[in-house]
């Protein structure tokens, strides 16, 4: 099962909307999983250091 915000993330990132930038930070604001992540922009999670 699939978060709930995952296909409108998939869809403003494929239609060039959002930037990887902003996919990653819909997993810091828990609208998708890193898994998600990964699946939609293709590469692997990374967290950032604080």
């Amino acid at each position: 099962m699939r978060s709930k915000k995952f296909a409108l993330v998939k869809k403003y990132y494929d239609k060039g909307l959002w930037s990887k930038r902003m996919v990653h930070d819909a997993v810091d604001k828990e609208w998708i999983t890193a898994a998600e992540y990964e699946e939609i922009v293709g590469e692997p999670y990374e967290e950032e250091a604080e």
